[in-house]
């Protein structure tokens, strides 16, 4: 890919379409992303920025998941890819695929994702639990969207500590 170019994760976020409910409840912005035909969101507390346009370099004897570091303005950032973190098949990067940086207790970590979608608020109240018997290491809660899609809420503290 071609020379390092980043944008934040705000950017754009007023051309988005918000999810707000009609609570009082706590509210959290969560950046949402498709990967594996799958809809994940992400705390925007996390993100640092998302990169569309990024040099990995490869690291040798690493799982296949970790597909090497990025210098993010003198920061060295390893990067995942999600889809074969979660036992998903390795497909082609396209022109929607990028990088979003996250910062999780001082520890930076970058996910490749599919496509990055929307951000939205979401109400704590309507946070469900995964169900036991399909529980997802990576996943922390699922909330239902109006339009009848699902989506699954990303643990990061599981990601960098376990990654």
């Amino acid at each position: 890919m071609s020379a390092e170019s980043t944008r934040t994760a705000m950017d754009g976020a007023d051309n988005l379409t918000d999810f707000i409910s009609d609570s009082t409840e706590a509210m959290e912005r969560y950046l949402t992303f498709r990967t594996d035909n799958l809809i994940f969101g992400v705390s925007t507390n996390y993100i640092i920025e998302i990169i569309t346009n990024h040099v990995i370099t490869a690291m040798p004897m690493m799982p296949n998941y970790v597909k090497g570091i990025i210098n993010l303005r003198g920061q060295i950032v390893p990067i995942i890819d999600i889809r074969l973190r979660l036992g998903k098949p390795a497909i082609e990067y396209t022109s929607t695929t990028c990088v979003i940086v996250l910062n999780v207790d001082s520890v930076f970590i970058g996910i490749i994702v599919d496509a990055v979608e929307q951000v939205l608020d979401i109400d704590y109240s309507r946070i469900s639990s995964i169900p036991a018997s399909n529980r997802e290491e990576l996943v922390s809660g699922m909330i239902s969207m109006p339009d009848n899609k699902v989506v699954l809420l990303l643990d990061c503290e599981t990601l960098v500590n376990n990654s």
